[in-house]
């Protein structure tokens, strides 16, 4: 049976608004939006736990990294420059990187890493999400200083999916190693036994207040009511 010019141009319209569809919605969800800039200065830091001192790598100098924040429909530019001698990639932890993979961060599968004294500039628009997620190092072990937090709220006039919160306070949970972290990874690496454990558990960075001279600096504490 013989297919009609007629029938054969609907089908081609049809199937071409199916493969736009998506687009025309990524492009409404993010029209309300605005575009958000910011600047990762990957650097060493001398930062002191558990009474030793050690330089880490952090971003801006900051342990943990700075908060980034945006509604849902935003665009974040986040220029990321490395100054350090690790290669370094930064992976968007949770966020949906629809049509932008190569903004997704880990090393040598969806980009190249940034050597040093070179910048990569991410790019990507959060849609559909809201809530508290973070970023993290996407290569070896400098993921355990090189992290921080990606507060997303609701658009305008919209509101969580939630009661409205007392206060609002991200919390990050991490580990804290007296020793170097890429030593210890690459210990683990050459024996085949697993990586010794943390000296210390944190909460946003710093280590609870029962850990041996942990009243060298400031502890956290978190309390929950139920």
């Amino acid at each position: 049976m013989g297919v009609s010019a007629t029938s054969l141009a609907a089908f081609l319209f049809i199937s071409c608004f199916i493969c736009l569809c998506p687009e025309l919605t990524m492009a409404q969800n993010a029209a309300t939006g605005v575009t958000r800039h910011y600047k990762f200065d990957i650097r060493l830091h001398n930062v002191t736990r558990l009474c030793k001192t050690k330089s880490i790598i952090t971003v801006n100098g900051k342990f943990p990294g700075p908060r980034i924040i945006a509604r849902e429909g935003d665009r974040l530019v986040i220029k990321v420059v490395n100054h350090v001698s690790n290669n370094i990639t930064i992976h968007w932890h949770g966020i949906r990187q629809l049509r932008t993979g190569w903004a997704d961060g880990p090393a040598y599968i969806t980009q190249c890493p940034i050597q040093t004294g070179q910048s990569y500039v991410y790019n990507f628009t959060i849609i559909g999400q809201t809530g508290t997620l973070w970023y993290h190092a996407h290569v070896s072990w400098i993921r355990s200083t090189l992290y921080g937090p990606i507060v997303i709220l609701p658009r305008l006039n919209t509101s969580y999916p939630f009661a409205k919160p007392y206060k609002e306070v991200p919390i990050i949970f991490g580990e804290w190693w007296n020793n170097d972290t890429e030593a210890v990874i690459n210990q683990a690496l050459q024996t085949g036994a697993g990586p010794n454990i943390s000296d210390a558990y944190t909460i946003n960075g710093l280590p609870g207040p029962l850990y041996n001279c942990s009243k060298a600096i400031a502890t956290a504490t978190m309390v929950m009511y139920l």
